[in-house]
């Protein structure tokens, strides 16, 4: 066995909670580890290449006692944490002096640093417990760890040229202790941990602390990461932090993040989900994305696709999780104008003509843009910039490519028919006669469709019904209570059924009660449609 065999020796660490590892996280592990490591040899013993290779049976044999003395191969109790908290406590302590006794020295600190550094690597253990969290909180170790994020010293301080800072270190094992399935194997210690870590602002400590970082080195693009994966645990446990966590300055990173000019990676997509989540079922963190200009920025890094497909399916993932994004910031009304001013119409219109990958999410922003009475202006300018020739031959024929990217007929003329709603209910003078006028052209081709449409979606409301009536007869007969909650789940599954046909018939009302110059158009329609409806 060489000396490079001697550094890189690992002892059994014991068995852990089994988790799915992917490789970029055994990868992670093993270069953390293996660093450390060697740092710590490197920085005990002098740069002489003899007397390193004279050591090194002495090395062996330490990691050999070591391996077999090793706590954590030893069942983890209450009294094992605990002397695991403790000596964690007393190390930072003796490090934050001895920084303080020796701030230009940092050869009299260094040592202190990786034996801090160790201390948190053993700590990983306790994610296999979480009924033991409240330790961590009682014997404030919580506050601990969070006062590292704020560590003067961005690396920690080693011969070799791996960067192992605190914050990566403590990121490291937050990640490991907010796993959402620890998490959830007991709820009772995950809120004390959760509560301890939101009081001490951890949102606000890692987006400092991700400013400082360069991930165009791999440990500390690792970190950013994890990171990332800390606060989406979190969230995911609890969403209604992610009102605290946008305004904690995580929204103003993320944005900056992703409009980034920097070569796309697993970062740049882990932040597009972050922030999809972010903007999921809060108006809050959409309005707050509305007045940082965010509606811009994912405009701009969307438009990168109006001409050209994502590349890979990672890139394709990042580009949906940035519609998904925007749809939600158009839940909130005054993001509309913003969209509007934006020229989001312009490029949503762009991509719909270009039959690219990126024109299926297109046409759901666009339904999103257009609707209720605050979508009115979206509407006037997207009759302005010719977009009822994108959108009427979207309605006479489902694309086969949306079939190939995984969107269904169903979805595709629910979003098509709930456009042509929205700038029936919202246009008005010359943009609505255009509108009308795509009615009579071709023999009326249009109400056809439109016709053909209302019998499909209706004999599937039809089906649905006779199996909801089948259910409730069933509940009954067995003496169960149909209450409300009951009910919305059978208009739901009526909704899901048959959710166009309302659109539909909205449409034909709309269409039937044209104006003045319509007349003929009306009475020749209205005949053709009872026609159809008898037939029916």
């Amino acid at each position: 066995m060489d000396v490079g065999e001697l550094l890189n020796y690992q002892p059994d660490r014991g068995a852990k909670r089994p988790r799915d590892e992917d490789s970029r996280e055994e990868s992670r592990s093993k270069q953390k580890t293996a660093g450390r490591d060697t740092g710590r040899v490197l920085v005990r013993s002098e740069p002489d290449s003899e007397e390193q290779t004279g050591d090194g049976e002495k090395i062996l044999e330490r990691l050999m006692d070591q391996d077999g003395e090793d706590p954590e191969g030893e069942p983890v109790d209450e009294s094992t944490v605990k002397k695991m908290i403790l000596t964690f406590e007393k190390r930072s302590y003796k490090n934050q002096e001895l920084r303080i006794k020796f701030p230009d020295n940092p050869e009299k600190f260094m040592e202190a640093e990786l034996d801090l550094n160790d201390i948190i690597q053993e700590m990983h253990v306790i994610a296999t417990i979480p009924e033991l969290y409240h330790l961590l909180v009682e014997l404030n170790a919580v506050h601990s760890l969070l006062g590292l994020l704020s560590h003067d010293n961005t690396d920690i301080l080693s011969i070799t040229n791996h960067q192992r800072s605190y914050f990566i270190a403590v990121v490291d094992l937050l990640q490991e202790l907010t796993d959402i399935d620890t998490l959830h194997e007991s709820e009772e210690g995950a809120e004390v941990l959760i509560d301890a870590l939101l009081e001490g602002q951890v949102v606000a400590l890692m987006v400092q602390n991700m400013e400082r970082l360069d991930e165009t080195v791999k440990e500390e693009a690792d970190g950013v990461y994890n990171t990332l994966a800390v606060i989406e645990n979190m969230a995911e446990f609890r969403p209604g932090l992610c009102t605290e966590a946008a305004q904690q300055g995580l929204m103003q990173w993320l944005l900056k993040r992703i409009k980034a000019k920097m070569p796309f990676d697993a970062n740049k997509l882990y932040c597009s989900e972050i922030l999809a989540i972010l903007l999921q079922n809060n108006d809050k963190t959409r309005e707050l994305l509305g007045e940082m200009d965010g509606i811009d920025v994912l405009l701009q890094q969307l438009s990168v696709f109006k001409r050209h497909n994502p590349a890979t399916a990672e890139e394709q993932e990042m580009m949906e999780n940035l519609f998904d994004a925007l749809c939600s910031c158009l839940m909130h009304p005054a993001n509309r104008d913003r969209f509007l001013r934006g020229e989001g119409l312009q490029l949503m219109n762009l991509m719909l003509r270009e039959k690219k990958v990126s024109r299926v999410s297109a046409l759901k922003v666009l339904d999103y843009g257009v609707i209720g009475p605050e979508g009115s202006d979206n509407c006037h300018k997207f009759v302005d910039i010719l977009g009822l020739r994108t959108i009427f031959p979207l309605f006479m024929k489902t694309p086969k490519k949306m079939k190939k990217v995984g969107v269904s007929d169903k979805e595709h003329e629910e979003h098509v028919c709930s456009i042509i709603a929205s700038m029936l209910r919202n246009l008005k003078g010359q943009q609505r006669s255009r509108l009308l006028s795509k009615f009579t052209e071709n023999d009326c081709e249009k109400v056809d469709r439109l016709m053909e449409l209302h019998f499909k979606y209706l004999e599937a409301v039809q089906l649905a019904d006779k199996r909801i009536e089948g259910e409730k007869h069933d509940m009954v007969r067995r003496g169960e209570i149909i209450d409300d909650a009951m009910d919305d789940e059978f208009y739901l599954r009526r909704l899901d059924a048959g959710l166009f046909s309302q659109c539909k018939s909205f449409l034909m009302d709309k269409i039937t009660c044209c104006p003045q110059k319509f007349e003929e158009f009306k009475e020749s329609e209205q005949k053709r449609i009872m026609e159809l409806l008898e037939n029916f």
